[in-house]
């Protein structure tokens, strides 16, 4: 590996600007894929410039007239030209454009730009061009656009690469995929598959090139988690628990309603699971209300009833809380007592829990990241919940197991993650999903509204405040720069509580309060001493109090469906009907995106619609995932290609367990190197 600045054609200046890039090395150089290209291999007629829509063009003709100027600093060059077919005008508009006075009459040249039709026809603003001979036949080519910055042009990176590609090809090292494999899917050897991306001869060559760096990434990926879950499925260290007969019944003579068939289906794959000695790895994802926490308080009766202990933690104090109140009377007739195990303890009630906790007197922790702390131990950890797990690190997670044996794991999160993303990021641990609303909740209405209809929405507010009710408002900033168009919560804040609704009680909560300022809020607002909470995202998830009937969401075209669908999910947790707007300006062209969530309240197809349109690397917890910095892929575009990919995976790893196989050393080697493959999201 070689630092960038030995490269021919990289001064110390263009070093500098390549590190914002994030490119140091030429490895890294040979690895920067252009995104797109320009292609100048053929010019069109001059009958058909425009046919497009706008969109770049090249064409070839004689100049059959120049016109120049310079208007206020600008050089402005118009040439007339003419081809087979017809005329057609080239135009070079702009401050040192270096085409003032260089063109003749008679001049042949090649030109690429926009095309504009005029009534006098065709006209080319021209970015490249170049002089051709009289009897010169054009030869085209393939120009690589690659992701740039704005001093460091497209056009400088590739100058660097064409200069250095023997240089780099030199670089590519053992083929990832086995040889017999690239055949049969067709895919070029790996060097001349970068050659084929960086200077292809044909879009068609670039393309093919593209889905072999496609495929090989996604082939690492599946075969990472393929062998996680081998190794896990391999140890045989976990406690196999016995599901007491009639227990099932038991848990639901208890309950004051009957449990819906999803709840059922996924206390069963979770009881399931725990009967065998291989630690589970389960993902509970459902929607919000669906009753993931009673779901999660059978799997810990169970863990109870073989003499087992379980901890769950969640990442903030209040919603430790909520699940400590909820879980203790769904508990109580096993005779589990939720122990709490929190950062705001006092020293008395913290002592007392650990020594519960460590003794095995209590079966039940509930907690935050302060489960993690040295000095919480177990005696008997058979069962480990995480509660919305993609706010924990791998680390954090694998912290928590560490307090037990091979204790089983299940996640939890109130995102649905749409089928497709969950098949393939999370292609280490099962999947329940909670897909069924529990009886008696009132579904929520949920209009669209221009800005220009805000204080309607505020009097609207004031009217469910009146009736005894309580609001939230979301805005996206938390302070106004003067600059940004977005709305400032502290802002709104000041204008509700001076101007719009100053008899009402309003609360602010944003990410720069401390941890107990944000919990001494929410607490006063769960109280009812708060009206209307001004917040900012931080109310998007775990958030329960049923007296909040209002969700009003300012800027709304600024969030993604799936999230937007979270924030909804803060009300409509009570008896009283409940509602949430969504206000975006007059002048966005927002209304069909925001008329999904308008139409439905179903989590998972909202998820997918967002999956669709924003795309796998902005979705809840991926930045964990290895999804978020995929190299090349796309889990949404690409996702047959993946499928693909995890077939291979699998036929591989049937016949090499431990990839030690000559053909696959290459792949062993991958799998060492890319970020992608080294942690899954759930996997460590």
């Amino acid at each position: 590996m070689t630092a960038l600045g030995d490269l021919a054609g990289v001064g110390p200046k263009s070093v500098a600007l390549f590190r914002e890039l994030g490119i140091t090395t030429d490895r890294e150089l040979l690895d920067y894929l252009p995104f797109r290209y320009d292609d100048l291999r053929f010019p069109t007629p001059s009958s058909r410039l425009g046919s497009t829509g706008g969109a770049e063009e090249n064409a070839v003709g004689v100049i059959e007239h120049i016109r120049e100027r310079r208007v206020r600093g600008l050089e402005i060059v118009e040439a007339r030209l003419r081809d087979d077919h017809g005329v057609f005008v080239a135009k070079w508009i702009g401050r040192n454009r270096y085409v003032y006075g260089r063109f003749r009459a008679g001049m042949r040249l090649f030109v690429r730009g926009r095309v504009e039709r005029t009534l006098a026809g065709p006209s080319i603003n021209v970015t490249h061009y170049a002089q051709l001979g009289d009897d010169e036949t054009y030869h085209g080519e393939m120009v690589p656009i690659y992701r740039a910055s704005k001093e460091l042009t497209t056009r400088k990176i590739a100058a660097v690469v064409e200069k250095n590609l023997p240089a780099l090809l030199a670089l590519v090292d053992e083929d990832p995929l086995p040889q017999a494999l690239r055949e049969r899917k067709g895919y070029p050897a790996l060097r001349e598959a970068y050659r084929a991306v960086h200077a292809p001869r044909a879009p068609e060559e670039a393309e093919r090139a593209r889905e072999s760096f496609i495929f090989t990434e996604f082939l690492a990926l599946a075969t990472a988690a393929h062998l996680r879950r081998l190794e896990r499925e391999s140890a045989h260290d976990a406690r196999a628990l016995a599901v007491p007969p009639g227990l099932l019944d038991a848990f639901q003579a208890a309950l004051p309603f009957a449990l819906t068939g999803a709840q059922r289906r996924a206390i069963a794959e979770i009881w399931d699971d725990m009967t065998r000695d291989v630690p589970m790895n389960r993902l509970l994802q459902g929607d919000v209300g669906s009753g993931k926490t009673l779901v999660a308080a059978a799997a810990i009766v169970l863990c109870a009833q073989n003499g087992l202990q379980a901890a769950l933690m969640a990442p903030t104090e209040i919603l430790a809380a909520q699940h400590a109140s909820k879980l203790a009377p769904l508990l109580m007739p096993f005779g589990i007592a939720v122990e709490a195990v929190f950062g705001s303890q006092s020293a008395r009630s913290r002592a007392s829990a650990l020594d519960r906790l460590s003794s095995g007197e209590a079966a039940c922790a509930v907690g935050t990241h302060a489960l993690l702390t040295e000095g919480v131990d177990f005696a008997r950890l058979g069962l480990a919940i995480i509660d919305e797990q993609h706010r924990f690190g791998v680390e954090q997670r694998a912290r928590l197991r560490a307090k037990g044996s091979a204790p089983h794991t299940l996640h939890m999160t109130a995102t649905p993650i749409p089928r497709t993303l969950a098949q393939s990021v999370y292609a280490d641990l099962d999947c329940s999903v909670i897909d069924e609303v529990p009886p008696g909740r009132t579904p929520i209405e949920t209009y669209a509204v221009r800005t220009s209809r805000l204080e309607r929405v505020y009097a609207f507010v004031r009217e469910n405040v009146v009736r005894g009710h309580q609001a939230y408002v979301v805005a996206p900033a938390i302070d106004d720069d003067g600059e940004s168009t977005l709305t400032s919560v502290v802002a709104e804040a000041e204008r509700l509580k001076n101007q719009v609704l100053p008899d009402l009680r309003i609360g602010l909560l944003h990410g720069r309060l401390s941890a107990r300022e944000k919990d001494e809020v929410m607490g006063r607002f769960a109280r009812g001493e708060i009206d209307v909470l001004l917040a900012t995202t931080v109310v998007e998830v775990g958030v329960d109090v049923p007296n909040a009937s209002v969700m009003v969401v300012l800027d709304a075209h600024r969030y993604g469906l799936a999230q937007l669908h979270q924030l909804r999910g803060r009300v409509g947790r009570g008896a009283a009907k409940s509602y949430c707007v969504l206000v975006y300006p007059d002048d966005a062209g927002a209304s069909e995106r925001l008329a999904i969530l308008t139409e439905s309240t179903d989590g998972f197809r909202i998820a997918e619609e967002d999956l669709r349109i924003r795309g796998a690397g902005e979705f809840a917890g991926t930045a964990q995932s290895g999804a978020a910095d995929l190299w090349i892929a796309d889990l949404v575009r690409d996702i047959d290609v993946y499928r693909d990919a995890q077939r291979e995976a699998a036929q591989i790893l049937a016949g090499d367990p431990d990839l030690r196989r000559p053909e696959h050393r290459g792949l062993h080697a991958m799998l060492a190197r890319r970020p992608s493959t080294r942690s899954l999201v759930l996997s460590s």
